[in-house]
């Protein structure tokens, strides 16, 4: 199982990762700068646990990409030529 987040954490992710989904990379150092950046202070421990949340967003959608697209070069490798 999970680790259990408050519903705070991950609407505010949610939202944060729909307005800058670019910005945001799979390094908790930096998602925290950004959130500094841009003005994300209710606390310093929301602040982390949502840099936290959304760089396990952002690793899980990067494994989701890798795990299609190779799947997607398998079955063009082993289609017989005609």
């Amino acid at each position: 199982m999970g680790k259990v987040r408050i519903e705070l954490v991950k609407r505010a992710s949610k939202e944060l990762m729909g307005r800058y989904p670019e910005r945001f990379t799979a390094n908790f150092e930096e998602n925290k700068q950004f959130l500094k950046e841009i003005g994300f202070t209710l606390s310093k421990r929301l602040r982390n646990r949502v840099a936290g949340y959304i760089t396990r967003m952002v690793k899980t959608r990067i494994a989701q990409l890798e795990s299609t697209q190779g799947e997607s070069k398998e079955t063009i490798e082993t289609e017989p030529e005609v």
